[in-house]
């Protein structure tokens, strides 16, 4: 269980607030865990369960149907359901795609989607990487054309979380293929919109019931007015936003590792050798003492980051580096604490299989590690 006493950016409302995260995913996540690994799906009845408990986007004003709260709401659910060891796209729906249509949408697109996105009844997802092109979205080749009042859509993506499930997607398209960054466009595209399909389910290392899809446009029609803020802008969007989809993957990763780590406290206090617990051995209360440490260091410092964040002054290069920082640390952990677990880590039945597997594209996905040094390195 995650420990908040010592916490410094969480008051009692909080609290009170993650108590009620963690008894819903309780009762609502963990008994269907396995079923949704083996399905590569979660149920959408989930997230209507979590849109009715108040767990969907909780930052989207009153007047669209949100909470209005701030960004410690999404950081609870987001360590609360990485603790769980849930992969579940709603903190994408949460973290990231509500930001950008409550910042950039038109008056009709946010009242259009906004009380959907709440209530669980829309899922949504956001397409940017595509088979030739990943941490580079200059370089996108899915375009907009214009024709008349339409946009008229072609192209392909790839690795798109919530893909199988979406209602919505936001496509980082060229709209202007000669004008480099200043050419890219967001565009809003109906799942219903004839030519959009949806390619396979992917098959994945890790994070099994995260529907992660192909997506392809074959001549998509879309009105004009689908285009999310204004035409041209879109680069200037999507790194405006990165900060908060960063810091958000660096609250599940200190969540994640936590739990690995105590996963492995749990089985090596119990697993007997050479007539001792594993524990007992100095070699293993050295390892967890070492984790331990850096896992103190780690929840001071992300609560400096979402702090920072609240007051609008996290930087890209600051949410880079706690990324980058917080990802590494639960790999590390996960890697660490499977071993201590010896052959019985490499059984599936153990949660710690799991939580290994799931914690290795926490590195690649939202920037790669490397891109974030590359982020980090340019301000020094």
């Amino acid at each position: 269980m995650l420990q908040t006493d010592a916490r410094t950016v969480y008051d009692e409302d909080l609290n009170v607030f993650r108590d009620q995260v963690r008894k819903f995913f309780e009762r609502e996540l963990i008994p269907n865990l396995d079923r949704w690994e083996e399905e590569g799906i979660v149920d959408r009845a989930f997230w209507r369960a979590c849109g009715e408990a108040g767990l969907l986007c909780p930052g989207v004003p009153a007047e669209y149907g949100g909470l209005g709260l701030d960004f410690r709401y999404n950081a609870v659910i987001d360590e609360e359901l990485s603790y769980a060891g849930s992969s579940a796209g709603i903190t994408l729906q949460s973290d990231i795609v509500a930001d950008y249509i409550v910042n950039y949408g038109s008056e009709e697109q946010k009242r259009e989607w906004l009380p959907k996105m709440v209530s669980g009844e829309a899922i949504t997802a956001i397409a940017m990487t595509e088979p030739g092109t990943g941490s580079d979205l200059q370089a996108v080749r899915t375009t907009a054309r214009r024709d008349g009042n339409e946009y008229v859509v072609n192209g392909s993506k790839i690795y798109i979380t919530n893909g199988q499930n979406a209602d919505l997607v936001i496509v980082v398209a060229k709209t202007d293929p000669n004008a480099g960054s200043k050419g890219v466009s967001l565009i809003l595209v109906e799942a219903d919109r004839a030519g959009f399909k949806r390619g396979r389910n992917l098959d994945k290392i890790g994070q099994n019931s995260a529907d992660t899809s192909e997506l392809f446009f074959e001549d998509v029609r879309v009105p004009t007015a689908n285009c999310l803020g204004e035409e041209g802008k879109g680069f200037a969007y999507l790194m405006t936003q990165l900060p908060q989809e960063r810091l958000g993957i660096a609250v599940s990763g200190q969540a994640g590792a936590q739990r690995a780590f105590d996963e492995a406290v749990k089985f090596t206090k119990e697993r007997k050798a050479f007539g001792q617990t594993v524990f007992d051995f100095q070699n293993t209360r050295f390892t967890l003492a070492g984790l331990k440490a850096k896992l103190q260091a780690g929840w001071a410092h992300l609560d400096w980051c979402i702090a920072r964040h609240l007051e609008g002054k996290l930087t890209a290069a600051e949410a880079s580096a706690a990324k980058l920082f917080h990802t590494e640390l639960q790999w590390e952990v996960c890697d660490a604490a499977l071993q201590l677990h010896g052959g019985a880590g490499y059984m599936n039945e153990y949660p710690i299989a799991r939580m290994w597997r799931d914690a290795r594209v926490q590195r690649i996905y939202g920037g790669t590690s490397e891109i974030m040094k590359e982020v980090v390195a340019r301000t020094i």
